[in-house]
């Protein structure tokens, strides 16, 4: 049985060719396939998941999935996980060196920069109790270059995080934060989303 991952998978898709080209069409997938090697990450990403959805009738077929996916990865000089959750619209700036972790949660209309990092994060308590953490993005964030967020943290809708910026705390909605560690600079700032894709937000729990 073909499950909701499918149809989060095409709509991922269609959101990341939206934020990649402007508009969405199958040869616009196909060129930027071909073209963009930060593109062809979030393709084969979403192909993985999208055949993930039909059990063990796809498996044979998920097994090359992935195998191109890494492949993809190392064109892209991205750490990617291709079970990590994204919603559509995603956008991979430059690429290089960019590190996200398989649990962390990405929103709708995300930019992450080269360099940017979205790592796990642990706390060892005076017990010896370790807590582990990943990071949330919500909807129409904008990681600048080199920008560095681990642990149990959410970056709140429309945030602009600048180059460098190290984040040890919860950020608000629409904040422009800059340093290490991070501070807030302005509040209330417009989202700088490239091509906004206004289709469906699918539930990504």
């Amino acid at each position: 049985m073909i499950t909701n991952t499918f149809f989060s998978a095409r709509l991922g898709i269609v959101g990341d060719t939206v934020r990649h080209a402007g508009r969405f069409s199958i040869l616009l997938v196909m060129s930027s396939f071909i073209a963009a090697p930060t593109y062809r990450v979030l393709a084969t990403l979403r192909l993985c998941q999208g055949l993930s959805s039909f059990g063990n009738f796809g498996k044979p077929l998920l097994l090359f999935a992935r195998l191109i996916h890494r492949f993809t990865l190392r064109s892209a000089s991205i750490d990617l996980a291709w079970h990590t959750k994204i919603a559509p619209g995603m956008k991979f700036t430059h690429g290089f060196g960019t590190v996200v972790s398989p649990s962390a949660v990405i929103g709708r209309n995300c930019t992450l920069f080269h360099g940017a990092t979205l790592g796990r994060g642990d706390r060892i308590l005076s017990d010896g109790t370790r807590i582990t953490g990943y990071p949330i993005l919500e909807d129409d964030v904008w990681v600048g270059p080199h920008a560095v967020i681990v642990g149990a943290i959410t970056v709140g809708q429309g945030s602009r995080l600048l180059a460098g910026t190290f984040v040890t705390q919860d950020i608000p909605a629409r904040s422009l934060v800059i340093g290490n560690p991070a501070q807030i600079v302005k509040s209330n700032v417009a989202p700088d989303v490239f091509n906004f894709y206004a289709g469906a937000n699918k539930d990504l729990t």
